[in-house]
């Protein structure tokens, strides 16, 4: 069936798809695929979508969209799964301003309750030239692959939080902007979460000469069986591309559900940690992370950022009762940058050398 799609999500970037589109009412109900959809309902908060330019668009009462099946557990949004079986005519939610679809399990009063999706079919694509046999549209399509054989001698920055919205962009953002002006050639990428172009972007923005995410690797939401093979691909990825350094932003928090523990696990991955910014939200956050993070990982944090160090009364707590350094990435992301740089022991010098 041909089918005008109002509204493309930025989640179905890996396949190139056109507004005039061809569903099927076979649906694979699986991560990854790509279903087109109609909106129901009016919403004056959490109404938008980000298309595949990073452009947020309002969503109205019957548009049409393409999105992508996936699931979501966020402490501050919602939290949904994929259904075991999907037929044209079901019910499903917008979980994100990403375009992720699912079923939503849990909403979040601050949000109201999620956009209402009417499945009107799997979108196909048509990958042999001139066969009229088409696909089911997955974003596994033109996707980063990991060939399983290493990750290259690349020094990572490696920006965690103690949960979402905890300032990691920010930090990542001026981390980025501050290498860069020392003349390294900037990779960036975001290694966990869900799929949302806006932090590679914003990433962009501040002077990363490339940045990814999970859904370039082809996946919609990161999760503890996805985390570190993508992870590994990604920085390998930046590696090939000609980065001297990369900063790696771990979406959501260290104790939430999308595989960032499992990344802080791997050996490989922490072999190629330059530093580690913590941001947190609170004193308490930041202790119990310093906790978690040498008693169960073996790993130390470099340097904490994030709303508790806001001003003097968590950046004081942070330095004497902690023993880690504070910077704020807002008021002072110029010495965040430098103490980071600081940190690459001479690694930092070759890559502006080799730049030059």
């Amino acid at each position: 069936m041909r089918l005008s799609v109002d509204k493309i999500a930025s989640a179905t970037r890996n396949v190139s798809l056109r507004r005039d589109t061809r569903v099927s009412d076979s649906i694979v109900a699986a991560p990854g695929y790509v279903m087109a959809g109609r909106i129901r309902g009016q919403k004056n908060t959490y109404n938008q979508l980000e298309d595949l330019h990073g452009r947020m668009v309002t969503l109205h009462d019957g548009d049409v969209i393409a999105g992508v099946l996936g699931h979501r557990n966020a402490l501050h949004g919602y939290s949904g799964v994929v259904p075991e079986s999907i037929a044209v005519g079901d019910t499903l939610q917008l979980l994100n301003l990403g375009g992720v679809i699912g079923r939503c399990t849990s909403e979040n009063p601050d949000l109201g309750r999620p956009f209402d999706v009417e499945i009107l079919g799997a979108v196909l694509v048509f990958p042999e030239f001139e066969s009229r046999q088409g696909t089911p549209a997955h974003i596994g399509m033109n996707a980063i692959e990991y060939d399983g054989n290493g990750v290259p001698d690349v020094p990572v920055i490696y920006v965690a939080g103690t949960c979402m919205s905890s300032g990691k962009t920010g930090a990542a953002c001026q981390l980025v902007r501050q290498l860069a002006t020392r003349g390294a050639a900037v990779g960036a990428c975001k290694l966990t979460g869900v799929s949302l172009r806006r932090d590679t972007l914003a990433m962009m923005d501040y002077g990363a000469r490339w940045a990814v995410t999970f859904t370039d690797a082809g996946v919609v939401t990161s999760s503890p069986a996805t985390a570190v093979p993508v992870a590994r691909g990604l920085v390998a990825y930046l590696a090939r591309e000609g980065a001297d350094v990369i900063v790696a932003e771990l979406g959501d928090g260290i104790l939430g559900e999308y595989g960032v523990q499992q990344i802080l696990a791997d050996e490989v991955l922490m072999a190629r940690s330059a530093a580690i910014v913590l941001c947190a939200n609170d004193p308490v956050g930041a202790w119990g992370a310093k906790e978690l993070l040498t008693d169960e990982y073996g790993l130390a944090i470099d340097v904490v950022s994030g709303p508790t160090t806001d001003n003097a009364v968590g950046t004081r707590f942070i330095r004497e009762q902690l023993g880690l350094e504070a910077i704020n990435a807002r008021t002072h992301g110029r010495d965040l940058g430098g103490f980071v740089a600081g940190k690459l022991n001479g690694r930092l010098k070759k890559a502006v050398e080799h730049v030059g």
